[in-house]
């Protein structure tokens, strides 16, 4: 017999060590991610790189979580359910947006009110309440109402990454999908383990969430690709900032993949499929931090060669 050592079971140990590693990538792209990605580039130096990378994660992860809370609560079906984390979730994302106002405000050298009257600062205004109505909708009897101020979130969220478009034009919707369909793969899988944990397993639970993630795979793959091959210069790939953190993300990205076949395979052979879906999670803790690094460096779209 095994006796559990300070961490608990050996599978609380990979656990522990799975999210460890996860904060330590995320914290890499933090400190590190804009900087190495811009060397040798000639790109000039980004103002408040690291705090506004930070931020961005913060507000892609409260949305994450609020987000797959409300899917992965339907996919749960009967039994006992882990603590809410949709309200919390929400109030992250709202403190972020708040945060990169503020941070707006102080790299700019203009006072709130000037920011509150610029297109990216009225976005983050928009941003920041929508996610306070979602956590006011998320704590209430009717959690369900928060879909209406997290999509609307989502929306400002995709117009502030696309400033060249005037209205809701095709970037903006691609980004609508994208954001969605992320926050639904990493939020879902997210509360979906935790569900696992609390009943000791659940194979219902899984097929239910590995029907829901292959079309999400699907969405987050087209408009990928589509909004990639619009932004993207095929000059600007290996010579830009975007297009460096954009090749580690689809590297990533293609092992999230792997990982998530691995999981429904295991799956469908009654195998357990939890192991290769904490390293999943893990890995796709590291790609919405490139996402969010994504938004911090220049947009080659507007560089010239």
């Amino acid at each position: 017999m095994t006796l559990p050592g300070p961490l608990g079971t050996p599978r609380r140990r990979g656990a522990a060590a799975l999210a460890a590693a996860a904060v330590l990538g995320v914290l890499a792209v933090v400190l590190l991610g804009a900087g190495l990605a811009r060397t040798g580039t000639g790109e000039l130096r980004i103002p408040a790189a690291g705090p506004t990378t930070l931020l961005r994660i913060l507000l892609l992860a409260g949305l994450a979580v609020a987000v797959g809370e409300l899917a992965g609560a339907r996919l749960a079906g009967p039994g006992p359910l882990p603590r809410p984390l949709a309200a919390p979730g929400a109030l992250l994302a709202a403190a972020a947006s708040a945060g990169l106002l503020l941070l707006l405000a102080a790299v700019s050298g203009l006072s709130l009110p000037v920011v509150y009257g610029l297109r990216e600062g009225r976005l983050l205004l928009v941003t920041a309440n929508a996610c306070l109505l979602a956590a006011v909708c998320a704590a209430s009897r009717r959690p369900g109402l928060a879909a209406l101020p997290l999509a609307a979130a989502v929306v400002a969220e995709a117009l502030r990454a696309h400033p060249e478009t005037a209205g809701f034009g095709v970037g903006t919707g691609l980004t609508v999908v994208h954001l969605t369909g992320a926050s639904l793969w990493t939020g879902t899988l997210l509360y979906v383990l935790r569900v696992l944990r609390l009943r000791g397993g659940g194979r219902g639970v899984l097929l239910r969430y590995a029907r829901m993630a292959a079309c999400v795979y699907a969405a987050l793959a087209a408009t990928g690709t589509a909004s990639t091959l619009r932004r993207l210069p095929l000059e600007a790939v290996l010579a830009t900032a975007y297009g460096r953190v954009l090749l580690v993300k689809l590297v990533l990205f293609g092992g999230a993949s792997l990982l998530a076949l691995a999981a429904r395979s295991r799956l469908m052979s009654g195998a357990d499929a939890e192991p290769p879906a904490r390293v999943e999670l893990a890995v796709l803790a590291v790609i919405v931090a490139l996402s969010a690094l994504l938004t911090v460096v220049p947009d080659p779209h507007w560089v010239r060669y």
